[in-house]
């Protein structure tokens, strides 16, 4: 007999993607059926995103109100409005794996945009959205140019952005640097304190592409906040973690990129280093989603077992040897937004309990998702419902009235922003989001 509800730490079983039955219609529309249905029977997921309200409105409107009377064509409204941000999973549903009902709503999502993906194939300008590697090269030949064209506000370039590639004119978009991360580190490596508590210690960091290519900031903050503790850090960046890929159901793309990065990373594990990932995305795609999608590379296992979030690395180091001594309070205090993949990655609040190692230090936590959701939250339809979403987290930052406001996850970050500018009728513009880490090298006195 089922229980209720499980008790159990969440689980998740591997992505059965190869499986001709993965994408055959008949067979999702039936297992979307019968999740939809018991997701219609609890509804204790209705706030958390507007994919939620989107299905049970649904359902109310049906001629029964049962899930049976609901066109299955009216799916693709549920999924489209999904960030696959994993807090139904991990915060709300009581019937997840292991439990019976084996609930796991963000991976049905994920499958229904490979069978769509298979079917009719990706939009064009959607595909290109998601060549990070790609753009942020182009980007970087002529970043001002590029910058220029994609500023908020320009009324000759975004209203043709928008028009064109769906991006919604009144969102800000990521600036482009000429010179990467990966560059700038191997121009002005930092020296490494020899009387660190955490000395010996060897990393490699994982660029990832938003560092790399769009802030190059947190990256540089690591790596001085890294030396500063001991640690001989390095950094390596084989290509993008494939996360855009996963949000348009290309497994196929992302099996390549796992594949490919996790063989690049071995020998670095190999040599004894810890793998370092600036931005919890691409920190939970190598923990977490990778083994579930190549379960088989050997590669991909070591690499799961050896990747740190930023965060977490930090507070490694606070845990087994103790930081470096020099920080310094932050008298404004510090507004934090739990980012959802760093919520995911099920390791507790590492960019609250690093930036509470910093004295003197008010650190306020908001535990709500900004709305964002990578790409999504840029395409002109998804936009505005990003920021209804984001109000709530919006106005608790600015009820915290500190002097930074921070998310591990910069897209997070900067939706959060822009929505602060005028969140309490005083104008804020030029508000910005941190990297937890890049406060902590500020308080270290390092940038």
């Amino acid at each position: 007999m089922s229980r209720e509800g499980s008790l159990e730490a969440p689980t998740r079983h591997v992505i059965d993607w190869t499986n001709p039955d993965y994408i055959d219609s008949d067979k999702l529309d039936a297992e979307m059926r019968r999740q939809f249905d018991i997701c219609h029977g609890c509804r204790r997921c209705f706030n958390l995103c507007d994919s939620f309200p989107r299905l049970f409105d649904l359902v109310d409107a049906a001629g029964d109100e049962e899930i049976h009377g609901v066109k299955s064509a009216d799916f693709k409204k549920v999924v489209d409005a999904c960030t696959l941000c994993d807090m139904c999973f991990l915060t709300k549903c009581p019937y997840v794996p292991p439990h019976a009902f084996n609930i796991d709503f963000p991976h049905l999502m994920l499958r229904y945009r490979a069978a769509e993906r298979a079917k009719i194939g990706t939009p064009f300008f959607d595909k290109q959205l998601t060549e990070t590697d790609r753009n942020g090269k182009l980007a970087a030949v002529a970043p001002a140019l590029a910058n220029w064209g994609s500023k908020r506000g320009n009324v000759l370039t975004r209203p043709i952005l928008e028009k064109v590639a769906g991006l919604d004119r009144n969102v800000e978009l990521p600036k482009y640097h000429g010179k990467t991360f990966v560059s700038r580190a191997k121009e002005a490596p930092p020296a490494i304190n020899t009387d660190a508590p955490a000395f010996g210690r060897k990393a490699a960091i994982f660029a990832t592409c938003f560092a790399n290519y769009n802030n190059p900031d947190i990256g540089e903050a690591a790596l001085k906040v890294l030396a500063k503790n001991g640690v001989d850090a390095e950094v390596v960046y084989p290509g993008c973690c494939g996360m855009p890929q996963l949000e348009q159901g290309d497994l196929a793309r992302v099996a390549e990129k796992a594949k490919a990065t996790a063989a690049a990373l071995k020998p670095y594990i190999d040599a004894g280093k810890d793998i370092i990932a600036l931005v919890p995305s691409c920190a939970l795609m190598m923990k977490f989603e990778w083994p579930l999608i190549v379960p088989d590379d050997e590669n991909v296992k070591a690499l799961s077992q050896a990747t740190y979030d930023i965060t977490e690395y930090i507070v490694d180091i606070a845990d087994k040897e103790g930081v470096a001594p020099g920080l310094n309070a932050v008298p404004d205090g510090i507004a934090l937004h739990m980012a959802c993949h760093a919520r995911a990655q099920n390791m507790g609040n590492m960019g609250a309990e690093m930036l509470r190692l910093i004295p003197e230090t008010d650190v306020s936590v908001i535990e709500r998702c900004s709305g964002h959701g990578g790409s999504w939250g840029v395409k002109k339809g998804n936009f505005e419902i990003a920021t209804k979403f984001a109000r709530q987290t919006v106005r608790r930052a600015v009820d915290a009235n500190k002097g930074f406001l921070a998310s591990e996850c910069p897209l997070a970050g900067k939706h959060l922003a822009q929505g602060m500018e005028s969140a309490d009728g005083a104008p804020r513009e030029g508000q910005r989001a941190y990297h937890p880490i890049e406060i902590l090298a500020k308080a270290y006195g390092l940038t």
